[in-house]
């Protein structure tokens, strides 16, 4: 169920390019409890594409005009080097926030944003909506029915083929503009790996850029030792021609193995909508399957979700939940991305405390 015939609640978002008019938009506007108000772009041509994509709501230039009309909540989905900057004007603007990932471009403005908005008693939350991809909520399920004993290896990856750079910020960018697979898959991967496995006590990564011109990683590796025992091997590249699986996990007593990869992306790209319980339900074809070294059998995906996030933005909005996503998690799955770093500059295995 997404939401009911309750009072409605007012968005801006702040922001018109992939991540606004791709992923935001479509789900906002599906919700039954969310209603746009205002979009911030002071791009001619985006504005257009706002009249045209989300009528009756108002194209405005700069954040001012935003936080006039008082929204009930506030979407930040604009370059990653902005958003701590935007998300604490919205703060402090009294206005409770959205943010994407990766949430900030370091931990350090991730903890102090967050405790930003807890002194002033706001929502802040960070839309990680890889959470609620299908092929994620299938392992959650496989874990929980215990078949694959106890568990060892976590391998999962996100593999694209895009061989010529393209000059957008996000694939030609760099260190100051927080560009790279590391920061846009990769905090969907450890966040995912977190959220599966727990807490990570070792990282070791290799990050490579492998296109000519780029100056952000574009091949990159990490490794993840979890406080549980669980190595999780995460592999992110837009060289890869052919896909491997979309992830395998190893235990004692079977492996889970899945290829394909969740279909909401694609069908928001493809101007598709949450609209019905067709939504999110992947074709038989790539379903996983789980062996136990003598019989395999499929196993049914669960259904992907994304609308699900903002349920959850909707509860806390009126005081019937916490967050969907803490943001604790968005600054602790930063600091492992700092680790891989380090780690990938000096040939080391980076310990955390």
């Amino acid at each position: 169920m997404h939401g009911s015939g309750q009072q409605e609640l007012k968005v801006g978002l702040v922001g018109y390019g992939s991540g606004g008019s791709i992923f935001h938009a479509p789900l906002i506007t599906a919700h039954p409890r969310l209603r746009f108000d205002a979009v911030v772009t002071a791009n001619p041509e985006r504005q257009a594409q706002v009249r045209a994509d989300l009528p009756g709501t108002e194209p405005v230039d700069d954040l001012d005009a935003l936080f006039a009309r008082r929204p009930d909540l506030v979407v930040i989905t604009t370059p990653n080097r902005t958003h701590a900057e935007l998300a604490k004007a919205a703060l402090d603007a009294g206005l409770p926030v959205v943010v994407d990932k990766p949430f900030t471009p370091t931990a350090e403005e991730g903890r102090a944003l967050i405790e930003h908005a807890r002194e002033r008693g706001l929502l802040l939350t960070v839309f990680q909506n890889r959470r609620w991809d299908s092929d994620i909520r299938t392992v959650r399920a496989v874990l929980e029915s215990g078949e694959l004993g106890r568990v060892h290896r976590f391998e999962s990856r996100f593999d694209r083929w895009s061989p010529q750079p393209k000059p957008t910020w996000r694939d030609s960018g760099g260190a100051e503009d927080v560009a790279g697979l590391l920061y846009d898959l990769g905090s969907h991967l450890i966040d995912q790996a977190l959220q599966l496995f727990g807490p990570v006590t070792s990282v070791y990564a290799e990050i490579d850029r492998r296109r000519p011109g780029v100056r952000a990683d574009d091949d990159s590796f990490v490794s993840l030792t979890h406080a549980g025992g669980v190595r999780s091997h995460l592999w992110m590249s837009k060289l890869a021609a052919v896909p491997g699986p979309r992830l395998r996990v190893l235990g004692d007593q079977g492996t889970f193995t899945k290829h394909g990869t969740d279909p909401q992306e694609a069908d928001l790209r493809a101007g598709k909508r949450p609209v019905d319980d067709a939504w999110g339900r992947e074709p038989e074809e790539i379903w996983g399957e789980l062996g136990d070294g003598e019989t395999t059998r499929t196993v049914p995906s669960e259904r992907g979700d994304y609308l699900a996030f903002y349920d959850g933005v909707v509860e806390a909005l009126t005081g019937h939940a916490p967050a969907p996503v803490d943001p604790a998690d968005a600054v602790t799955a930063l600091e492992i991305i700092a680790a891989a770093q380090r780690s990938a500059d000096s040939s080391t295995v980076e310990r955390l405390p």
